[in-house]
């Protein structure tokens, strides 16, 4: 089962009416929900060479390859490339943004493949799939492997990762204080 995501704004100073309720307000899918081969497709987003800059400037990484044409021309890319690593921040965005999960903590890369480069001006989506989960926490969280790719506007996968996180159940209404390994429920704040 393949879910398209719609083009997301994230919210900015800019963009968000102080008080107004984002994206980020919106109920979550909890690990209970989750089922192994289900898949996201996220929004695209555009890298832009301001991204690349204040990603340089962010971390350090101040490599001509990134920001400097006349140096990128004498490269195999013969253009500035974005960094790697901006493209796993970029990525793991639109994963939670297309995915709406109860995530709590990111536990491990196992994997993570840099295939082709991202350029500026390239628009990358991202392709995510459950490959497995395992309850933690006596069923009020699990951890979740995760497949994903990264995909550019012509459809090829530019990065490809496995991670696991760790993703808490949901929390309906009417059901605090309840764990999926007890399934009645319990009182609020009792220790399941």
């Amino acid at each position: 089962m393949c879910e398209t995501g719609q083009v997301v704004s994230m919210p900015t100073e800019a963009n968000q009416v102080e008080g107004e309720k984002s994206d980020m307000d919106e109920p979550t899918t909890g690990f209970e929900d989750l089922d192994v081969g289900r898949s996201w497709e996220s929004a695209e987003r555009l890298v832009t060479h301001d991204d690349v800059v204040a990603f340089a400037h962010l971390t350090g990484d101040l490599n001509p390859i990134h920001t400097d044409p006349e140096f990128a021309r004498k490269t195999p890319y013969r253009r500035p490339v974005a960094h790697g690593l901006l493209g796993v921040g970029i990525a793991a965005g639109l994963m939670e943004a297309s995915s709406k999960v109860r995530m709590l903590a990111f536990l491990t890369i196992r994997r993570w493949e840099f295939l082709l480069p991202i350029f500026p001006g390239d628009r990358i989506r991202t392709v995510t799939t459950v490959l497995s989960k395992e309850p933690r926490g006596r069923g009020r969280r699990g951890a979740v492997v995760w497949g994903m790719a990264v995909l550019n506007q012509d459809g090829h996968a530019v990065q490809r990762s496995e991670t696991v996180t760790l993703v808490g159940a949901s929390q309906r209404p009417g059901e605090a204080g309840r764990s999926l390994a007890d399934g009645a429920g319990r009182a609020a704040g009792a220790e399941a």
